[in-house]
């Protein structure tokens, strides 16, 4: 079975948050997957639905014209990793101070063929 990648690296959106929209989407048609990253009101939804467009687009460019259609596509792996933090301090009370990490996410989306 053919399997067609696509990732988008570095994104400024916590892994955590990320991963909730990536839920929706996991197993689902590449059709019905982007239908629900439309409506969702995430940020993360709005990356995610660019990484699932790129992998389909790769998965149309690398079988030739007219071999492969968007409906036999589906969402065969999806998940978001962590990234690297970018560390930043915040004045507290008493002099102190506050670690506060800004998360970044490396998202990935894994589209399959169905069997007909």
């Amino acid at each position: 079975m053919a399997m067609f990648k696509a990732s988008a690296s570095y994104v400024r959106i916590s892994p955590r948050k990320a991963r909730q929209v990536a839920g929706l989407i996991r197993g689902k048609g590449v059709e019905e997957a982007s239908g629900l990253l439309d409506l969702c009101n995430r940020s993360a939804a709005r990356v995610m639905n660019k990484v699932l467009m790129s992998a389909a687009a790769n998965a149309l460019n690398e079988e030739g014209s007219g071999k492969l259609d968007l409906e036999d596509l589906f969402v065969s792996g999806v998940w978001v990793d962590g990234g690297p933090m970018l560390k930043r301090f915040r004045a507290r009370a008493r002099g102190r101070v506050v670690r506060i990490r800004k998360r970044t996410s490396h998202f990935h989306v894994e589209l399959g063929v169905r069997e007909k």
